[in-house]
């Protein structure tokens, strides 16, 4: 098989013949098995060209117009394009396009707008929540005091499922603990999540209001979710997911804020920016501003519902009843009693189709081995794929998972994925080396 070009430059990377050998494999990979993780897509040749540019060259720290290095010219016009185009998408005041990652935004917000110790109502890590919601694995948890919020119960009602944000409890908790600060935003919820609510119940207790748009920001700039933007106190999100950027973050805040934003990513948690990824990002935000974006966001969420119907009817039993969003998340047990979401990711990886584990709301199992799975659709649609494809792949999925321990059934999907990829490709303008 001629080996996958792992970028338009992988020529100069013949004098590291272990490092390109290795890119290749992941392009190839990328090429010839499903991406259903909820947290990928595939960027644009030019966002993988901007992030791999000269501008990884440079020191930054600081802000456009007050850096501690000379030579900036040049990357402060990049930044502040970032900036400008970002609030322009999203209709914001201001933006910090500096955090590495969404955590990092979050890390951020949290030392902007609190004292160490005070509290932070947010979402269960278990029924969807961030690690940086208050998981006790997370620095986060060791500053500041969290109190955790869920979804309701399951009611077994296909009409009324339950498995919802259950918005009595947040303001229940919200007048018995005073938060300083009410977080909304998820990892693995599959409906929509309106920010109108936690604004009301924030406003009602004195507590400022954060969204974690990680995974929706590219629904938000497609209009197909409701934007927090002018709702929330401050937005955060991560531009690698729906938005189809760059690995990395960015903050979005009411211009009162900006200043202590700002202050807190640099110096309070960062130094030099990566201004390689801040022009990627300027790149994402000018995409995702097209009208053909807006095209996209509506056929991964279409592609989702097409998704969850295929694997609803194979048997599996959707968390919340179904999706309004890019994510699908599959309680395993109804489909089969002693399958793990581990197992489960483990033999759909073998058969070409990958996704994760994940728990689902009051798991019996332990995040490690998990009762459920979380399936995404923004890759394979920024790919090419439609319902029609969406719905082979439900049918693939429950016939690896019945037949999990018969591995020529599996080498069987295998092939079928791979005959479905190849009229997919996400980079079909790269090539192959050598070609």
């Amino acid at each position: 098989m001629t080996p996958f070009a792992a970028s338009p430059f992988d020529a100069w990377l013949a004098t590291d013949p272990e490092v390109a050998r290795l890119l290749g494999e992941e392009a190839e990979r990328q090429a010839t098995t499903l991406q259903l993780i909820a947290s990928e897509n595939f960027t644009s040749p030019a966002v993988l060209a901007a992030s791999g540019s000269v501008l990884t060259n440079k020191y930054a720290e600081g802000y456009p117009g007050r850096r501690y290095y000379g030579g900036n010219q040049v990357v402060d016009e990049v930044e502040e394009l970032a900036r400008a185009r970002a609030t322009a998408l999203f209709g914001a005041d201001h933006a910090n396009v500096q955090p590495h990652a969404g955590a990092t935004a979050n890390l951020a917000v949290y030392q902007a707008l609190l004292e160490p110790g005070d509290t932070i109502l947010a979402m269960r890590l278990d029924h969807g929540g961030h690690l940086t919601h208050g998981s006790p694995a997370s620095i986060t948890s060791k500053v500041w005091r969290f109190v955790s919020y869920g979804v309701s119960p399951a009611t077994g009602d296909p009409d009324k499922p339950g498995e919802v944000i259950d918005f009595d409890q947040v303001a229940d908790l919200a007048r018995r603990e005073r938060p300083k600060l009410i977080v909304a935003g998820s990892t693995a919820y599959a409906r929509i999540i309106d920010p109108v609510p936690f604004r009301e119940i924030a406003d009602s207790v004195g507590a400022r209001f954060l969204f974690d748009a990680a995974h929706p920001a590219g629904l938000i700039a497609g209009g197909v979710h409701p934007s927090p933007v002018g709702v929330a106190d401050v937005v955060t999100f991560t531009t690698h997911k729906t938005l189809r950027g760059p690995r990395g973050g960015a903050i979005l805040c009411r211009a009162d804020l900006a200043k202590a934003i700002d202050s807190a990513v640099f110096p309070g948690l960062q130094g030099g920016p990566l201004e390689h990824v801040v022009a990627a990002k300027a790149v994402a935000f000018a995409e995702a501003a097209r009208p053909e974006f807006r095209a996209y966001a509506a056929a991964v969420v279409e592609n989702a519902a097409a998704l969850a119907g295929t694997l609803a009817e194979a048997g599996f039993r959707l968390v919340s009843g179904g999706t309004e969003n890019h994510q699908v998340l599959v309680d395993l047990r109804t489909f089969d009693e002693e399958l793990t979401g581990k197992e489960a990711q483990e033999v759909l990886d073998r058969a070409g189709i990958t996704c994760n584990r994940n728990t689902i709301p009051d798991d019996p199992r332990s995040p490690f081995v998990t009762s459920g799975l979380r399936l995404g659709t923004a890759a394979e649609t920024t790919a090419g794929m439609g319902p029609a494809e969406m719905r082979q792949v439900g049918a693939l999925i429950g016939r690896t998972l019945r037949s999990r321990h018969d591995d020529a059934v599996v080498a069987t999907v295998r092939g079928e994925v791979a005959e479905l990829c190849a009229r997919f490709a996400p980079y079909p303008t790269l090539g192959t080396a050598g070609a």
